[in-house]
């Protein structure tokens, strides 16, 4: 069947913020995610995509936007189903601050029995991400052959759900898995499992190197001390 290749959007104005944007509007890429973006067509030269799919979200579409410019014959297709979990109630606010609700707890170590305050539940989450790449697998097999590769533009969690969905691991197990943003998470399917041969490369291993605590996005490295998860998937390597 067909290759996957899973995308995190650049680093936006919402994860140097600090802020779990959900669905927020105008969450854009910030500097640094626009270089990231920029770096996309380069890395990805070497692989023939048959199609392309996005979050509708704004810093989704705008870490595309160069791999389509390189890439005129390539059609961007959209699918909600691939949006960033509702958050709700949490949309919008400081992750400094979600971190002192009794919520947090849960999303962090029993995250299937999570549900965000006038948002979805992380098993909903799941399943509609999980959904819609069973169904573009199908229709791309169908349209471009099985050894045909196509991409997705997602967003943090959605993407961890996804990896944990092929690693056959319960979602419980999930906030293991970590993307920095505009990482690239390959998976490939077959009739009987999938297999990941990549898991967000960045080609960048400088975001192994702890970085000191006066630095603004310090907060990723001081929820991960805590053994936390960053919820939304974190700035990254600066």
């Amino acid at each position: 069947m067909a290759t996957l290749i899973l995308v995190r959007h650049g680093r936006s104005t919402a994860n140097t913020a600090g802020l779990l944007a959900g669905w927020t509007p105008g969450v854009a890429l910030d500097e640094r995610g626009a270089e990231q973006a920029a770096a996309l067509p380069g890395r990805l030269a070497g692989v023939p995509l048959a199609a392309a799919v996005t979050s509708p979200l704004q810093r989704c579409r705008e870490t595309l936007a160069p791999l389509l410019a390189a890439r005129p014959e390539l059609e961007l297709h959209t699918d909600e189903r691939i949006g960033e979990c509702h958050y709700g109630d949490w949309s919008g606010r400081k992750l400094a601050e979600l971190s002192e609700e009794p919520l947090m707890k849960i999303v962090q170590q029993h995250p299937s029995a999570a549900a965000f305050p006038g948002g979805e539940s992380m098993r909903a989450m799941q399943a509609r991400a999980v959904d819609a790449v069973r169904d573009w697998n199908d229709r791309v097999e169908e349209q471009h052959g099985s050894d045909a590769v196509f991409l997705m533009c997602s967003h943090g969690d959605i993407i961890k759900s996804l990896v944990a969905d092929a690693l056959g691991m319960h979602l419980d197990l999930f906030q293991r898995i970590h993307v920095d943003p505009c990482s690239v998470t390959a998976v490939r399917y077959t009739p009987t499992r999938p297999f990941v041969f990549r898991l967000g490369d960045t080609g960048d291993f400088g975001g192994l190197v702890r970085r000191p605590a006066a630095e603004p996005v310090a907060s990723d490295k001081d929820t991960e001390d805590a053994g936390n998860a960053v919820v939304g998937g974190g700035a990254g390597a600066a």
